[in-house]
């Protein structure tokens, strides 16, 4: 592929990024279309790490270019950002592109942010496409404003860059397999108070279930961290459980928004303090659960989740806008004593809401004997029996909805 390529401009800038591992990310781009010289990239970030695929910087730009061939004539709204899927075959790559408008040296232009992988990564990719798109999403809002403020865009591209690097890195070691074995969990002890207490797994399963299926499970035993996260993975689907993660024994991993489940190690002061930003900014609420103290608490429903998070990303975005200097822009200086929006750092609380369906499953589950295939099947028809009562609750919603909408007509 190299001698089809063009040289790189020695005026493009390459930030090389150290990971942990093999990365299967081969490259990210920042491009943008000049009117007189046409696709050009200003900065390229690449993995630096044991056994990671790395391609030259012409091939790169090469790729980078392909992506602005055709959106010269783009017609889009105003802040709208653009996401194109490209497979080429014949570069053995595959390519993710945001697309949107930014200012450059006074001139508005059409800029492109990519990811750049191996073809053979895509079934490992397409999973976390939709993680790895809403985070880049954002940071490119964020992006658009340094640009029409003429302040440097790359650090703001790169704080966003290295994490999702790290985090593709992570998944390729530590993620949970699409099917999980049962007797890796808690639902295969001999009896339901071997692993954890009765209370503690059933508040951990029903909180995991009313959050959506988003936890993040911290512990100081990597082994009791894991064999929670690979319990409530039986309760996703397998694509769920293709984002969700183990904890790693050597070391934790960071918070990653957007995973369903996710295990934390501990530090060795006995404390794991969760980002309140990266947090707010999952697309679901979460559960967290504490193995060592055995505590489970929960963020607020996910209509007001979704509320919070959008009021906090207007804030941020609002307070961007009005900072006078690069110096203003931080996360210490992203909120004052004026803003009309004060984020509450509270967001986890202790599950007041008691059920009976999953106390019952438990209470049933351990009658049955472990070892065999009998607590798999009843699993599944316990998930079974969850899906059409969810389904069932909600035609009754649209009934209703529909009967009083009707019934308004009427009068």
């Amino acid at each position: 592929m190299s001698a089809a390529c063009p040289p790189q401009s020695p005026a493009v800038a390459k930030t090389e990024v150290v990971v942990d591992g093999w990365c299967p990310l081969l490259a990210a781009t920042f491009a943008y279309w000049d009117n007189i010289l046409g696709p050009r990239v200003r900065h390229i970030w690449a993995p630096k790490g044991q056994g990671s695929l790395l391609l030259s910087d012409g091939e790169v730009t090469f790729l980078a270019n392909h992506t602005l061939n055709g959106e010269i004539l783009r017609s889009a709204e105003s802040g709208a950002v653009d996401v194109k899927f490209f497979v080429l075959a014949e570069k053995g790559v595959i390519i993710v592109s945001l697309i949107f408008d930014g200012e450059l040296k006074g001139d508005k232009n059409t800029c492109a942010l990519s990811i750049i992988l191996p073809q053979a990564e895509l079934g490992f990719y397409l999973p976390l496409h939709s993680v790895c798109v809403e985070r880049l999403k954002h940071i490119v809002r964020k992006g658009r404003i340094r640009m029409q403020k003429g302040y440097n865009i790359i650090s703001t591209l790169t704080s966003e860059i290295v994490p999702i690097m790290e985090l593709l890195s992570s998944m390729k070691t530590h993620n949970v397999p699409e099917e999980v074995d049962i007797k890796d969990t808690v639902l295969n002890d001999d009896d339901i108070g071997d692993s954890c207490h009765e209370d503690f797994l059933h508040k951990s399963i029903s909180s995991h279930l009313q959050t959506c299926g988003c936890s993040v499970v911290v512990g100081s035993n990597p082994d009791k961290v894991n064999k929670i996260v690979l319990t409530l993975c039986l309760f996703l689907t397998p694509t769920e459980r293709k984002c969700s993660r183990l904890c790693r024994a050597e070391g934790s991993f960071k918070y990653d928004t957007g995973l369903f489940v996710q295990g934390l190690l501990k530090d060795s002061t006995g404390s794991f303090v969760l980002p309140y930003r990266q947090v707010l900014y999952s697309p679901y609420p979460s559960t967290h659960i504490d193995v060592d103290i055995n505590t489970v608490k929960q963020m607020p429903p996910c209509h007001e989740h979704t509320y919070h998070q959008r009021r906090y990303m207007r804030a941020e975005l609002a307070a961007l806008w009005r900072a006078t200097s690069e110096d203003d822009i931080s996360s210490d200086n992203l909120f004052n004593a004026q803003d009309s929006f004060t984020p509450d750092l509270n967001i986890f609380q202790d599950v007041m809401h008691k059920d009976t369906l999953v106390k019952s499953f438990i209470d049933e589950v351990f009658l049955l004997k472990p070892g065999l295939s009998l607590r798999s099947v009843y699993l599944s028809h316990f998930l079974l029996v969850l899906h059409r009562k969810a389904l069932t609750l909600l035609r009754y919603i649209e009934d209703e909805t529909y009967a009083h909408l009707l019934n308004l007509a009427v009068d």
